[in-house]
């Protein structure tokens, strides 16, 4: 407890939205502020908890602050934040009083630099405020649930073409489901790189609440938080961060010793490892990566995980590759909804103008690659969008040339692109993907 009597998660997570309102990603923001504060994986899990949230839920918090204001408009930026932490706290998170919640909200406002009267203003304001959400709140939400695509936006602080287009997707039912788990903590999941030593050496490393994750076989699951990156196994390159639904595109791609394979959108690397690994490393791998700071750090990761891969820096689109490969990996940019969890402020970032200009690279990239694989070869498409412009809309022209990937993940089943798979986050408890492998021509 600092000497205001704030906890240290709670100030770590307000520094962290000012942060992410001048401009930075939430996660390194997060990253950073925690490793100032010399968090305990506990409490960074607080504060990621606070911070997260209360990103993740702007909108939603947000409205239940304005009603409250005379001027909302008026109101300084950083009292905003501290009325969005408790706000947060208030109407989403279990286990936190509500005279605890206003009282932390109210000695933050007091800390804010200013003049005493300044401050005892604002932590008035602040009081006010959030005894009237504390008491409002659960009706206010409660009348959103129900009432159509917009409030259901509304209620789980979503953009409303996102809310849209996802409803267009997947349906009223499954695009609430989608939108509900993107406003829950993501999945902690991880994988075990074979080419580092045996699974023993995970496996002694994780805390104890960890269980081997349906899906893909080589991914451990864990209940809570877990600093991996401060670990041995990930110095050693024996694990790697990365969601089960994630793992699923490599294993579609299916990688066999001996066989040449291009990965045209690579970094971070977390596919072209697992590529590597799952041909216990017997595979000639060519990744592409456009930016030359992320193709350094793509050759880092691989280098740390025991993969030998050739990177190549250039537009994928363009950049002179040797055609006749075996397999071709396609994991294009794109909105990243199945991912809104791990991306707290990815929703916030999108723009529904850029959509036109994403799509028309996404089926750019899948062109080149079927012109770069060789006949009868294999070609993954896989994003972690689930908007139908994203995946099924680009798809479609190529149905007849989809493989059957039922057998890999049967309750993951694309229910309306046979042969591909879809993964929703509050169905099967990780990221959403859509998966399709396609025939090279000729086959």
């Amino acid at each position: 407890m600092a000497e205001s009597g704030v906890s240290i998660e709670r100030a770590v997570a307000l520094k962290v939205l000012r942060r992410v309102e001048d401009g930075a990603y939430a996660d390194r923001a997060l990253s950073a502020e925690a490793r100032r504060a010399e968090l305990d994986p506990r409490g960074r899990a607080q504060a990621m908890r606070l911070a997260y949230g209360a990103v993740q839920r702007r909108r939603t918090l947000d409205w239940l602050i304005d009603e409250a204001l005379d001027r909302p408009g008026a109101i300084e930026p950083a009292v905003r934040d501290i009325l969005r932490l408790g706000a947060y706290e208030l109407a989403f998170s279990d286990g936190v009083p509500p005279h605890a919640a206003v009282d932390q909200a109210v000695r933050q406002a007091r800390g804010l630099r200013g003049s005493g009267r300044r401050a005892s203003a604002r932590a008035g304001l602040v009081n006010a405020v959030l005894r009237r959400v504390a008491g409002e709140a659960a009706g206010r939400l409660a009348a959103l649930e129900g009432a159509g695509a917009e409030s259901v936006a509304l209620l789980h602080s979503m953009p409303d073409w996102i809310a849209h287009r996802l409803v267009a997707a997947l349906g009223l039912r499954d695009a609430e489901g989608v939108m509900a788990a993107a406003g829950e903590p993501a999945e902690s999941a991880l994988r075990w790189n074979p080419l580092r030593g045996p699974r023993a050496t995970v496996e002694a490393a994780l805390p104890p609440d960890w269980t081997r994750g349906a899906l893909a076989p080589w991914s451990y699951v864990l209940a809570g938080g877990f600093a991996l990156e401060d670990s041995d196994i990930w110095m050693r390159g024996r694990a790697m961060a990365q969601s089960r639904a994630s793992q699923l595109v490599a294993h579609a791609l299916d990688p066999r010793p001996g066989e040449r394979i291009i990965d045209l959108t690579a970094a971070p690397g977390g596919k072209t490892t697992h590529i590597a690994a799952l041909a216990r490393g017997a595979v000639d791998i060519t990744a592409v990566e456009k930016h030359e700071s992320r193709a350094r750090a793509l050759e880092a990761t691989c280098a740390r995980m025991g993969a030998r891969v050739r990177v190549v820096v250039g537009d994928a689109l363009t950049v002179p590759l040797e055609g006749g490969a075996d397999a071709v990996l396609v994991d294009p940019p794109c909105t990243g909804t199945g991912v809104l969890s791990a991306r707290p402020d990815a929703r916030w970032r999108r723009r529904e103008e850029a959509l036109g200009p994403l799509v028309e690279l996404q089926a750019g990239l899948l062109a080149r690659a079927l012109a770069l694989v060789r006949p009868g070869g294999r070609v993954v498409y896989s994003t972690c969008s689930l908007l139908s412009e994203e995946n099924e809309e680009i798809l479609a022209p190529y149905a007849t040339r989809l493989d059957d990937l039922g057998a890999l993940a049967p309750d993951a089943a694309h229910p309306g692109l046979p042969g591909a798979l879809r993964t929703l986050p509050h169905l099967h408890g990780t990221d959403g993907f859509v998966i399709a492998r396609l025939r090279g021509e000729g086959a």
